[in-house]
């Protein structure tokens, strides 16, 4: 696919998309940099030389999805992706819980306190919402604040 980065690979691929036919490689005049497109997009899989033409070859993106493809996560990780990150929230309350819990576990030993700050830089890892996250946290009971309110840990409940 890095081949479709190139702008002159890019447009000759399009004009043989386009034209539904083989080109042939060498049809009007030819510049270095056309020579070059051509090589890349057959370098890439994209385009076949065949009898001095060049034709279209779109199995080389049912492979690249193909290999691009994950198996779904199971459990509650589902709802995260590749990087840890929050993809979306469950909508069962249950389930929504069950993720929010996994993240405390993972951002707070059990019977560690940090700074508001501090609790911030680790929910970081999940999602840009650190204020949101952190007050579904604290909602859900599966985090508590202490009294003067600047700093967090896990709720005896959630630590279990």
């Amino acid at each position: 696919m890095a081949a479709l980065a190139n702008p002159r690979a890019r447009h000759l691929f399009a004009q043989l998309v386009l034209a539904g036919a083989s080109e042939p490689i060498n049809a009007g005049p030819s510049t270095s940099k056309q020579r070059q497109a051509s090589a890349m997009l057959v370098r890439a899989g994209l385009v076949r030389e065949v009898d001095g033409r060049l034709d279209v070859h779109p199995e080389v993106f049912g492979r690249a999805l193909a290999a691009a493809a994950t198996e779904p996560r199971p459990g509650i990780e589902r709802y995260l992706n590749a990087r840890g990150e929050i993809d979306r929230y469950p909508s069962g309350a249950g389930e929504r819980r069950a993720l929010l819990e996994l993240l405390a576990r993972q951002a707070l030993a059990a019977d560690e306190v940090v700074p508001e700050r501090e609790l911030n830089e680790r929910l970081a890892r999940f999602g840009p919402d650190t204020a949101a996250l952190r007050r579904a946290m604290v909602d859900e009971e599966i985090l508590e604040r202490t009294r003067s309110g600047s700093e967090y840990a896990r709720t005896a409940r959630a630590a279990e």
